[in-house]
């Protein structure tokens, strides 16, 4: 039966992570065969991934000669090479699949040995779509912590005095890079700490995946989207929320009413055996009716940049945006397992800017379960 092979480090590859539930440094090779996992590892990462894979197979580079082949000269980036290659011959491996970013210099060594390799990279998101109970553990705290992080931005902003049409806290401008720097405090603090390009973005600054920045204005909107990395699994979370701190304008109410309609109709779409497609239709199905664009409606070579312009949304989990795809390209169904964020938006707008929501959901056996727990008040 044709293995799967993955080899890299745990922090820069979740495919192996998700194997090899661990934080480790070092690449190491990781073999699933007939419901049987075998892996290639140094003796300082050995114990604990015994003990993490109790069922598996460890080689150690130790026993295949590696610094053996070292003492004789051989770098040491060929010598981890030939010791790959010598624990799959060890294993009885002819041909593999594996993802796309597997390394070349390792793909050509096996292919040169004349083991067949086969790039499956839909067989390998399979694999970790469907979430373990340890990995769902670490989305759920990484979403606490998203919630503590909006909390504290919901406070600045709307405890903010007004000014000449701009925030002030404290006789200072409100910024967003204050904003920012006080989500990120309070995300670490719950364990999941928040990069510094998560988005504080308004009229006067930011757009695209832009984070924003400079002072922040009163009566218009204020789009926060943070996405939170849980420490202990190295699992993440997503989510937006849009506020105004003053008046809501007829327009922006709109906008809201809009945006929550399409949030609400994908959220009681949304169960396995529907596309990502599917799903993003039934959200742009609403925002094209209140007379916004989509990405359905542009024309062959328009470069959109206001409406409903992005996807739904996309897959959460070891990577902050992974399979399955919510958009015009999201073939692929919804299993129960999958972990999905959804943000329909309407933005740039003259003028206003835009509103944008989005929650976590669980795709269950029958529906969804939303992770997310948090008002939608402008």
């Amino acid at each position: 039966m044709t293995a799967i092979l993955l080899y890299g480090d745990t922090i820069r590859y979740p495919s192996v992570r998700h194997e090899v539930p661990l934080e480790i440094v070092d690449p190491l090779l990781f073999v699933a065969r007939d419901g049987h996992a075998s892996v290639l590892t140094s003796t300082l990462e050995a114990g604990r991934i015994a003990e993490a894979l109790p069922g598996a197979e460890l080689l150690t580079i130790d026993e295949l000669g590696f610094f053996e082949l070292l003492e004789q000269g051989m770098p040491r980036d060929e010598a981890e090479l030939e010791t790959v290659l010598r624990a799959v011959r060890a294993w009885g491996i002819e041909d593999a699949v594996v993802p796309a970013d597997l390394p070349v210099a390792v793909a050509d060594r096996l292919r040169g040995a004349g083991i067949a390799v086969e790039v499956d990279a839909r067989t390998l998101e399979g694999r970790r779509r469907v979430k373990t109970p340890a990995e769902l553990a670490g989305i759920r705290r990484a979403q606490r912590a998203a919630e503590a992080g909006m909390a504290v931005a919901d406070d600045l902003i709307h405890g903010a005095d007004r000014d000449g049409g701009r925030l002030h806290r404290d006789g200072e401008p409100l910024t967003a890079e204050r904003v920012r720097a006080a989500i990120r405090d309070a995300c670490a603090a719950a364990g999941a700490p928040a990069p510094p390009d998560i988005m504080v973005v308004s009229l006067l600054s930011g757009g695209g995946h832009d984070p924003g920045y400079g002072p922040l204005p009163s009566d218009l909107p204020i789009t926060v989207d943070l996405w939170p990395r849980d420490e202990a699994s190295g699992c993440w979370a997503d989510m937006t929320r849009t506020f105004v701190a003053g008046d809501v304008t007829e327009a922006v109410a709109e906008l809201r009413d809009v945006v929550r309609e399409a949030l609400e109709a994908a959220r009681s779409a949304a169960r396995p055996g529907i596309t990502g497609r599917e799903l993003y239709d039934v959200a742009a199905d609403v925002v094209e009716r209140a007379g916004h664009p989509t990405q359905r409606t542009r024309t062959p070579g328009q470069t959109l940049s206001h409406g409903f312009y992005f996807s739904l949304g996309h897959g959460v989990g070891l990577e902050v945006h992974e399979p399955p795809g919510l958009g015009l390209a999201g073939g692929e169904t919804l299993v129960a397992g999958d972990v999905i964020a959804i943000e329909p938006g309407i933005e740039g707008l003259e003028g206003i800017g835009g509103v944008r929501f989005e929650d976590l959901l669980l795709i269950t056996d029958d529906g969804c379960e939303t992770l997310t727990e948090y008002p939608y008040d402008l």
